[in-house]
């Protein structure tokens, strides 16, 4: 596991709910905790770049790859819950495809009692929505794949 791999899933670790992980495999073992005196210990002693791939939250294909390579994510900016429309009735605020505006209004997300606006940060095509209505995001969670026009 090379170092690009290890900043990596110390990102996945820091998102997730999690207060301490431990993974060990053959003779690759790294331990983690969040909020304790001691700080994060990691010990390499062989590449397993498979842990990367099963401790990702995202499956990774090919067509995924170039799509994010020619794209760029709108994250969440709150933790909540996420909707695509203003009302369960209202059609939604964007759909794939769509290009929009910088300051558009491109979905809500709940956060205790209060709805919050997301905004397009630039003028954009929608290439692809990444979460459901009413799926409950996290901070920094990517919630569309845009591409700026």
């Amino acid at each position: 596991m090379n170092l690009k791999d290890i900043k990596e899933l110390l990102r996945l670790f820091d998102k997730s709910g999690l207060d301490k992980l431990k993974i060990k495999e053959n003779d690759f073992e790294i331990s983690m905790q969040k909020g304790g005196a001691k700080a994060p210990e990691a010990a390499v002693v062989v590449e397993t770049p498979q842990l990367i791939e099963a401790a990702s939250c995202a499956p990774s294909s090919k067509e995924e790859e170039a799509a994010r390579k020619k794209g760029e994510y709108i994250t969440s900016p709150m933790v909540g819950t996420f909707y695509r429309a203003p009302s369960p009735d209202s059609p939604p605020f964007v759909k794939v495809g769509d290009v929009v505006s910088k300051g558009q209004t491109i979905g809500i997300i709940e956060a205790m009692k209060i709805f919050n606006e997301i905004e397009a940060e630039f003028d954009c095509k929608i290439l692809e929505i990444l979460v459901e209505d009413g799926q409950p995001v996290e901070y920094d969670m990517p919630l569309f794949l845009v591409e700026r026009v």
